[in-house]
């Protein structure tokens, strides 16, 4: 592919590297392509013939806070849901966030495409489910201002999304979570998903013996029981990617993954904003949909 260069160029990749690779004068050489000496000195300093980059070094968004940003990227990792669904589920949250802003923070991070669904073999193909299964999954947002907990909900047949923003990830921040869910989702959820992390179940070891009986179950499962549902776990240390489907690492603190903000932290106050702000995205319209919704709705 042919290279591109900036309108005002005055010299081709060519004439860039004859001026490299000469042993003449700085002075001659201008003379004999009609440059000024400056550039012949510029080209001769470097090591290719390509057009240095423009704009600031490190980009960054004039609109969004290293928080909101951060925000953005796990969001957009854990849900894999389109530009504009991801805008209207975040829209509320982060009140500068608009369609360009939330585009240019997806490219910056490398995430502005969704992975191309792979054509999976038929003994492969994951069991229907019915409307009301929802996965369950919180990870740990690392910024310069510090860090954030985030929960997220997402039905697997709608894909109707619910988030929180808490600063920790214990037990009463996961009961309190699985309320908010059964009352923000407008039909009835009859199964939860999550992994093994502290704020959804009890270490196996701790599930069973005097102590468990006396104490009673897990402050989540006391929640599921008074709302009927059932509550199932993820297989230890397993991990779903599959698109569409929050990712499924058991424990919150593996969700430390490479986020491309994590940077030494900066104790600052300026994300109170940020904590406990509940955004929906509603489900697909259609008459199976409709109808499905109709049939689970309290």
């Amino acid at each position: 592919m042919a290279s591109v260069l900036h309108g005002s160029a005055r010299t081709t990749p060519r004439i860039r590297a004859e001026l490299q690779a000469s042993k003449e004068s700085a002075r001659s050489l201008a003379a004999r392509y009609d440059l000024n000496p400056k550039t012949v000195r510029k080209w001769r300093q470097r090591t290719t013939t390509a057009d240095a980059p423009m704009g600031p070094k490190a980009p960054k968004s004039t609109v969004l806070t290293p928080a909101e940003e951060a925000i953005v990227v796990a969001f957009r990792q854990k849900t894999l849901l389109p530009l504009d669904d991801v805008l209207g589920c975040l829209r509320d949250t982060i009140p500068n966030l608009s369609r360009s802003a939330l585009h240019r923070c997806l490219q910056r991070h490398g995430i502005s495409r969704l992975p191309k669904e792979e054509a999976s073999d038929k003994r492969n193909r994951f069991k229907s489910y019915q409307i009301g299964y929802v996965h369950i999954d919180s990870c740990e947002l690392r910024h310069t201002d510090g860090k954030l907990v985030m929960f997220l909900a997402i039905d697997r047949v709608s894909k109707f999304t619910y988030v929180e923003f808490h600063d920790s990830a214990g037990k009463k921040e996961g009961s309190a979570f699985l309320r908010n869910v059964v009352a923000a989702f407008p039909y009835k959820i009859h199964t939860v998903l999550t992994d093994n992390g502290m704020a959804f179940a009890d270490l196996p070891k701790n599930r069973e013996g005097p102590s468990r009986r006396f104490l009673g179950p897990h402050i989540f499962d006391r929640v599921r029981i008074e709302h009927g549902i059932e509550h199932r776990l993820t297989k230890p240390y397993s991990l779903d990617q599959r698109p569409g489907r929050a990712n499924e690492p058991n424990h919150q603190r593996r969700h430390g993954q490479s986020l491309p903000l994590r940077r030494p932290r900066k104790p600052q106050g300026a994300r109170t904003g940020l904590r406990h702000s509940l955004q929906l995205r509603q489900a697909p319209k259609g008459a199976k949909m409709a109808n499905a919704l109709s049939g689970h709705l309290q």
